[in-house]
């Protein structure tokens, strides 16, 4: 777009691996195309009070391989309320920003859908979040790495049920989404994964317990979504001790050790691709939208569809760890 001589790039919401590697790809994609770039600290935080400064090549050296953001982020009050967004508004004024790059969740993809509508504001999403709980993308940026580090974690927690023949329960990230639990189970050979959607449909702990645990087997792993709707590790190893207390439970929750480390290769790609996509995007005239990934090629995603409603959770994934772990 020719009347797009600045861009400003935030994260938003929860950090995830890779996000640093988005940085630095819309960074440099723009400043490759004659843009202009502002870094915006502290996501719509930042932008409300105004903690911006121009991004030059080097300031985004060295950082491919840093978990976190080098941005931070932070979650905004102020803009949930139209003054915030109008101060946030003026502020893209003063820098002389004419689009915004946004990474995050499905949080941040919300409001810079309805800054957007409400300020005539180009904006570009890319989905930075540990959950993968986006529509109209395969993966998220985060999420191959956060599925690592709960695999090499469940390993190592595996070590001391099998010494100690105990029942596990690990509790992992992903709020109402469960694919974080799901395929880390597969991956770690755990027993079973409790997840919010199928806790609506039936009482998994139920079936799990009723169809005994293997025999043979001297210690059980059970992957748990931290969920309202699961209840959550700690509830259910309650449950288990008083309607099973023959059972030795104990339960870990891996809690913000699943956002950090550094990102993967698969990480890494994936946001370099996705940052230099959005650039892309905007020289196409696109807005509204969110980069997603689709059979490995890049694919614009309306910020309604990416928001929309929950993933769904593929009956073939299921099915794999039912099979995998008799």
């Amino acid at each position: 777009m020719d009347n797009i001589k600045c861009i400003g790039v935030l994260t938003s919401g929860g950090d995830a691996p890779g996000m640093n590697a988005a940085i630095r790809a819309v960074t440099r994609a723009a400043i490759y195309n004659g843009m202009t770039v502002k870094g915006i600290y502290r996501g719509y935080k930042g932008l409300i009070t105004d903690e911006i400064e121009e991004f030059r090549t080097n300031s985004v050296s060295n950082i491919i391989q840093q978990g976190g953001t080098i941005l931070k982020t932070a979650r905004s009050e102020e803009f949930m309320k139209i003054e915030g967004r109008q101060l946030a508004y003026d502020n893209m004024q003063k820098h002389g920003i004419d689009a915004l790059v946004v990474i995050g969740g499905d949080g941040s993809l919300t409001g810079a859908n309805i800054f957007a509508n409400e300020f005539n504001i180009p904006i570009v999403g890319l989905p930075g979040t540990i959950d993968n709980d986006l529509n109209g993308t395969d993966t998220t940026i985060g999420y191959d790495t956060a599925l690592n580090t709960i695999m090499q974690s469940v390993d190592k927690i595996r070590d001391t049920a099998t010494s100690h023949e105990r029942l596990f329960f690990i509790e992992v990230m992903g709020r109402n989404c469960g694919f974080l639990a799901l395929n880390s189970a597969i991956a770690s050979g755990a027993e079973a994964a409790i997840i919010p959607e199928i806790s609506i449909e039936k009482d998994q702990l139920g079936d799990l317990i009723e169809q005994g645990f293997r025999k043979s087997k001297n210690s059980s792993m059970v992957l748990v979504t931290e969920s309202e709707i699961t209840g959550g590790a700690m509830k259910l190893a309650e449950r288990v001790k008083q309607q099973y207390p023959q059972y030795d439970v104990r339960v870990s929750i891996l809690g913000h050790l699943q956002r950090g480390g550094s990102p993967t290769a698969q990480d890494r790609i994936l946001a370099s691709r996705m940052g230099i996509a959005a650039i892309q995007a905007l020289l196409e005239n696109q807005r509204n939208v969110m980069i997603g990934i689709h059979e490995n090629e890049i694919d614009y995603v309306p910020f309604k569809r990416a928001i929309k409603r929950d993933r769904e959770i593929s009956e073939e994934l299921l099915e794999v760890l039912r099979i995998s772990s008799i």
